[in-house]
C-alpha cells in the first residue's frame, strides 16, 4: 500500500509539473475573398414564429476585417502523451430557434455531449457518424424535456448531427482523443489552453474554406499562430 501510495504522489506530482510547464497556443483565422452569399433557412411556421428576423446558413460566418468563426483548431501530430480518462464535464450541444448552438463544437472521446431541446416544439436528435464505432442513433426530443445523452468512442472531425424534423438543422463535431483543440470565435480568435511543451503540427479545419497546417514549437512561453483561408474568384 505504502509502495502504491508513492507511485500514486509521484505521479501526480509529474502530472502538476507539466501542467506547470504547460502554455497555451493561441492565434486568430481570417478568410480573404467574398463567400457566396448565406441562404434563409426554409422555416415551418412554428419555427418562425421563434424568430423576429429569418435566419440564415452558417456556411461562412465572416466579420468585418475577415475574422473567420466555426474554425476546428488542434493538434493534429506530435504529442507523445495522451489523458487516459475523459473531462468530467460534459459538453453541451443546444436547440435553440429550431437551429443547433453552437454549430461546431469539440469533445474529448468518451466525453459525455448533452443535447437539450430549448424550444416549445418537437426535434429528434440524430448523429450521422462516418467512424467505425461510433454509434448512429435517432432520438425524438420532446420541447424542454430531459437532456439527451451521447459519448462516442473514436476520433471523428466534424461528425454530424442533424434534426430530421427540421432538416436545414445541422451541427458539427470535432471529437479527438486529447483536450488539445479550440473553435474559432466571431472574432476568429482561438485557445488551446495547457498544451505541453513539444513539436506539434496544428490544423485548422474548416467546413467550406478547407484545412491548413502549420508546425508549431510550444515551450515554456504561449505561442501565437495565425491561419489564413482564401476563397478565390470563379
Amino acid at each position: 500500500m505504502k509502495l502504491n501510495s508513492r507511485l500514486f504522489a509521484v505521479a501526480a506530482l509529474l502530472s502538476s509539473l507539466q501542467l506547470m510547464s504547460a502554455a497555451d497556443i493561441t492565434g486568430k483565422i481570417t478568410l480573404k475573398g467574398t463567400p457566396p452569399p448565406e441562404k434563409e433557412l426554409p422555416l415551418d411556421p412554428q419555427c418562425g414564429k421563434l424568430h423576429t428576423t429569418k435566419p440564415k446558413t452558417r456556411f461562412y460566418v465572416v466579420g468585418a476585417a475577415g475574422e473567420l468563426a466555426d474554425v476546428f483548431v488542434y493538434i493534429k501530430e506530435g504529442l507523445t502523451a495522451k489523458p487516459s480518462e475523459p473531462p468530467g464535464q460534459p459538453v453541451l450541444l443546444d436547440q435553440v430557434g429550431c437551429e443547433y448552438t453552437p454549430y461546431v463544437l469539440g469533445l474529448q472521446t468518451k466525453q459525455k455531449l448533452l443535447v437539450r431541446n430549448s424550444d416549445p416544439v418537437l426535434h429528434n436528435v440524430h448523429p450521422t457518424p462516418t467512424v467505425a464505432g461510433n454509434k448512429e442513433s435517432n432520438m425524438a426530443q420532446l420541447p424542454k424535456s430531459k437532456d439527451l445523452e451521447f459519448v462516442f468512442n473514436n476520433p471523428e472531425i466534424f461528425l454530424r448531427f442533424k434534426c430530421d424534423v427540421h432538416p436545414w438543422m445541422f451541427s458539427y463535431a470535432g471529437v479527438l482523443d486529447h483536450p488539445y483543440y479550440a473553435v474559432s470565435g466571431k472574432d476568429g480568435a482561438f485557445k488551446i489552453a495547457n498544451a505541453p511543451p513539444g513539436e506539434y503540427v496544428v490544423e485548422a479545419y474548416h467546413r467550406k474554406a478547407g484545412k491548413s497546417t502549420q508546425k508549431v514549437t510550444v515551450a515554456a512561453e504561449s505561442k501565437q499562430v495565425d491561419f489564413g483561408f482564401e476563397i478565390k474568384a470563379e
